[in-house]
């Protein structure tokens, strides 16, 4: 094992141990290289990448702490590359979607709430054919996002809505040039409400699969002129 990657380990373990907890301050550099048994070379380098996965917050002049380890903040390393996948990595984030809003509706089937659960209906219908676009992609992403939510996976939520945040381009270009694309996302989604309001978790998931695979299936079809 490479110096740096034996000291990211320690200090890995430093955090998971409980030994360093969210918001507490690494002991100087020459004291925790000291305590590890490292070089400070080593150990400069591990902070340097920790730092930049979020784990570690180096502040010039006060010193080095731990984050707050929240989901959020350290899959904003993620959402970042994810930021970086132009038009030719559509198809690979509709992949990734296709894994985990089956997921998301699966748990949300089991966790959300009867009035959340009426909500998520009264939401599927309260677009129409004659909304604008804008209102219907909206009411998309919020659809995808209280699911998401409801799965009570901090991880989970993050990813999806990151992702689903990144392929609006896509919905909107489909619901212009796909005829009957309103009517039938408006009933994929119902199906995938309504058994979430049934406390049908196989049914959501499958409802939830059969919805993204179709979009990406089209999507395919269609991806050069996009």
């Amino acid at each position: 094992m490479a110096l740096a990657d034996e000291a990211i380990t320690k200090i890995k373990e430093m955090i998971l141990s409980g030994q360093l907890k969210p918001g507490d301050r690494l002991p100087r550099e020459a004291d925790l290289a000291e305590q590890l048994g490292l070089s400070r070379s080593s150990l400069r380098e591990a902070v340097r990448a920790l730092s930049m996965i979020r784990i570690l917050d180096v502040r010039r002049g006060d010193g080095t702490y731990v984050t707050s380890l929240e989901p959020e903040l350290l899959l904003e390393t993620l959402t970042f590359v994810i930021d970086f996948h132009q038009d030719a990595g559509i198809l690979d984030l509709f992949e990734v979607r296709r894994a985990l809003e089956p997921m998301a509706a699966e748990k949300a089937a089991l966790l959300m709430s009867e009035p959340e659960a009426a909500d998520l209906v009264a939401l599927v219908n309260s677009v129409t054919q004659e909304s604008s676009m804008d209102l219907i992609v909206e009411n998309d992403l919020e659809f995808h996002h209280r699911i998401a939510v409801a799965s009570g996976n901090a991880v989970l939520c993050s990813l999806a809505d990151s992702i689903a945040n990144r392929t609006h381009r896509a919905r909107i270009w489909r619901g212009v040039t796909q005829e009957d694309s309103f009517t039938r996302t408006q009933r994929e989604h119902l199906a995938i409400a309504n058994a979430i309001s049934h406390r049908q978790p196989s049914i959501a998931a499958a409802c939830a699969l059969a919805h993204v695979a179709g979009i990406e299936t089209w999507l395919r079809s269609n991806l050069e002129t996009l």
